[in-house]
């Protein structure tokens, strides 16, 4: 059984070409939730738990940043490790994630590597399929 991934990004060129890119990196996914918003993504994670979230940070509705602070806020929803994926390579952008708990901050455009090795830095390497 693969890890379940929750991408959440408000355009969905960018979240199929998440998709193919965490294909592509030889992590073993079993299954892939989508929403466009934080909004979205939190009634996702009411009746579906994940294994990871990678989110935007630039979204209607609910961005990515109010994401991240509901999340902290929820006693077991704040168990998800969440990593940002954003264009935005600001160290006051990339710090302020991280101090609202995102385990890692991978700037696009990024290596299929790249995401794995962020992945793999929390969730281990018993995911891989290599």
């Amino acid at each position: 059984m693969g890890l379940r991934i929750l991408i959440v990004d408000d355009s969905p060129a960018m979240r199929a070409f998440i998709r193919r890119v965490l294909e592509l990196s030889g992590l073993e996914i079993g299954r892939y939730l989508e929403a466009g918003n934080g909004e979205e993504a939190l009634r996702l994670l009411e009746d579906h738990w994940v294994d990871a979230v990678l989110t935007d940070i630039n979204m209607p509705r609910m961005d990515g940043e109010e994401f991240l602070r509901r999340l902290s806020e929820h006693k077991v929803l704040r168990l998800i490790p969440v990593w940002v994926v954003s264009a935005d390579r600001t160290e006051s952008r990339i710090h302020k994630m991280l101090a609202l708990g995102a385990k890692g901050y991978v700037t696009k455009p990024f290596a299929p590597e790249t995401l794995r090795e962020e992945l793999e830095r929390t969730l281990g390497a018993a995911h891989a399929t290599e």
